[in-house]
């Protein structure tokens, strides 16, 4: 797996599901994560309030406070971004992510080789200032980048990760490597990352 970044700080991952917490935390730590990890929304805001990560992996529905209780107060008291992962993709809790401005929310069962990548993805748009996305992002198969169930606001990102988990690259190379193939293609980079995720996701599709 790829290293990630010196500099990228905390992640934390929250989850009353031990194994779930466990597989995540443990995922994101060989990649080279700093993880700290919670199952149950008072530990989670203790945890963010002392140790202030750049990002956090939140549960929705827990015992106690909810993922959405804790999204709210990391927004609200810390300005800490998040992501959810949820087995749920109702209507209501679709308008719920959107309305706290979840960085992102990939559907369970997810593989911690799809983790990764929208993790560094959505530090990238932490970095850059990106807003949230307006779509939950469903599960792939294994060891593919998160298929889209909508448009995303920014195909760039996903594609640096997707690069990044798959030729085990740092973020700043698997940019410049975007950048070549843009270059080879004549594409603009935005167009090239719609082109490399149609693939990915094409693959995805060949492999059910």
């Amino acid at each position: 797996m790829n290293a990630a970044p010196a500099s990228s700080g905390k992640i934390l991952v929250v989850d009353d599901d031990r194994l779930v917490l466990a597989t995540v935390t443990h995922g994101l730590v060989q990649a080279g994560y700093d993880v700290i990890d919670a199952d149950n929304g008072d530990d989670a805001i203790l945890l963010a309030r002392e140790h202030r990560p750049v990002l956090a992996l939140l549960d929705i529905r827990m015992e106690g406070k909810s993922g959405f209780d804790v999204a709210e107060t990391l927004r609200d008291a810390y300005g800490i971004p998040f992501m959810f992962l949820s087995a749920f993709a109702d209507e209501p809790t679709k308008r719920q992510v959107e309305a706290l401005g979840a960085l992102d929310y990939l559907i369970k069962p997810l593989d911690v080789g799809q983790i990764v990548p929208a993790v560094e993805a959505a530090l990238v748009r932490v970095r850059s200032g990106a807003g949230p996305v307006s779509s939950p992002v469903a599960a792939a198969p294994a060891a593919a980048a998160p298929a889209r169930a909508g448009v995303v606001a920014d195909p760039v990102p996903l594609a640096v990760g997707v690069l990044m988990h798959r030729h085990s690259l740092p973020r700043t190379e698997a940019w410049a490597r975007l950048q070549r193939l843009a270059a080879d293609h004549k594409q603009s980079v935005e167009a090239q990352a719609e082109r490399l995720l149609g693939a990915v996701e094409e693959l995805a599709r060949s492999a059910l």
